[in-house]
């Protein structure tokens, strides 16, 4: 069987965020865990379940993180990749703002590409942690969208937000 199909390429801006820290790798990972505390989907749709208010679920996932972020998924791929040779300790984390989330699908469900929002926290040779993270609101103001850019800024500003609820200065890039 095949499938017709047609094809749009678009380009967007990306902007990279590496953020060195002199933070400790085990504490900064324990203080973003509990900043962004774990949600995997199967989890939110057993809560949706119960009584199908997404309103409510919204707001108890922002009692629950005032950032609005909770981990849908994690990895530990330093642990691994030891095996290969590597001495790198690191996390990978898609952090989703399920408010967020819902204005994007409405106008493009391709915007899903990028939210959920992937952060890395890895060490190096020198001491402390970095920090790296794509900038969501450059990927998502490629849609071309005008209410997709505005959620983007949004996304940037609770970005901003969480890095400096964890004791980090705000990046630049997420200063709109």
């Amino acid at each position: 069987m095949s499938y017709s199909a047609s094809e749009s390429v678009s380009e967007h801006r990306a902007r990279r965020i590496r953020l060195a820290t002199n933070a400790q790798f085990d504490a900064l990972v324990a203080a973003f865990e509990a900043a962004v505390p774990a949600l995997p989907d199967r989890e939110a749709l057993a809560r949706l379940a119960e009584d199908g208010d997404w309103q409510g679920f919204v707001r108890g996932v922002q009692w629950e993180s005032p950032s609005g972020f909770v981990r849908v998924w994690s990895s530990r791929p330093g642990e691994l990749l030891r095996f290969a040779g590597s001495d790198a300790r690191s996390v990978v984390w898609m952090i989703a703002h399920h408010a967020i989330a819902a204005r994007l699908v409405r106008h493009d469900p391709g915007t899903l590409l990028y939210a959920p929002i992937r952060v890395v926290a890895h060490t190096t040779r020198e001491p402390g942690t970095v920090l790296t993270v794509d900038v969501p609101g450059d990927a998502l103001g490629g849609f071309g969208i005008n209410k997709v850019t505005q959620a983007g800024a949004e996304l940037d500003r609770a970005l901003g937000d969480l890095f400096e609820d964890l004791g980090l200065p705000r990046p630049a890039a997420l200063r709109r």
